[in-house]
């Protein structure tokens, strides 16, 4: 094989799992984004954890170990890789990418890294809509409800008026959509919903 050859070569794109795997650092991200598996099926998705090399999803259908996937993310793009193994919540992935893929890709990360250590505001780039159904139940981790009312909804998460503070962190179920408190002001939380809300779904009629 001659020089250029050799060249070209190193730039198709590798799967993560080859001798440099150990250099990625993964960083813990949450973007919001949708995969196709093999069947050319799409569905939600939220990343758990993202490294050049690899990303964990939290999604609703497990593909099959190997199985390709394509992912797109906010903020992040296409990728695309294979199934390497399952989780509790979903599955991961490794990232077939050119080098000058991966170093584009941490730098993304890292700026998103940054940005959630610094405190910089959430991207808001979502539309809301305020939604006719105002009313809303929230069910949370320890156990009991509370009630609240739906100042607006994204389709990332909501703004919910409410008379307790639940803690920032904390596992809520709006309505029947799982969910986790992100922010507190005045009147009430904001959560962002652990699964993105379909399309279809997302007008003033919507229901949670």
């Amino acid at each position: 094989m001659g020089a250029a050859e050799a060249r070209a070569d190193t730039e198709k794109a590798v799967p993560a799992y080859r001798s440099d795997r150990r250099r990625f650092a993964r960083v813990k991200v949450s973007l919001l984004g949708r995969y196709m598996l093999s069947n050319r099926q799409e569905y939600p998705c939220q990343s758990a954890d993202f490294s050049p090399g690899g990303v964990a999803l939290v999604a609703p259908v497990i593909g099959a170990i190997g199985e390709r996937v394509v992912c797109y993310f906010e903020h992040i793009g296409r990728i695309e890789g294979q199934i390497v193994r399952h989780t509790d919540t979903g599955f991961a992935i490794t990232i077939n990418a050119t080098p000058r893929k991966r170093d584009k890709l941490a730098s993304q990360l890292t700026w998103l890294a940054n940005r959630h250590e610094l405190g910089l505001p959430e991207d808001r780039r979502h539309e809301r809509i305020v939604p006719i159904h105002k009313n809303v139940t929230l069910r949370l981790d320890e156990g009991f409800d509370v009630e609240g009312k739906l100042i607006d909804v994204s389709l990332s998460g909501a703004g919910i008026a409410l008379d307790v503070r639940p803690a920032i962190g904390l596992g809520v179920v709006v309505g029947s959509t799982p969910a986790r408190v992100v922010r507190h002001f005045p009147d009430g939380i904001a959560v962002q919903f652990n699964l993105p809300i379909a399309a279809d779904r997302f007008d003033e009629n919507i229901v949670l």
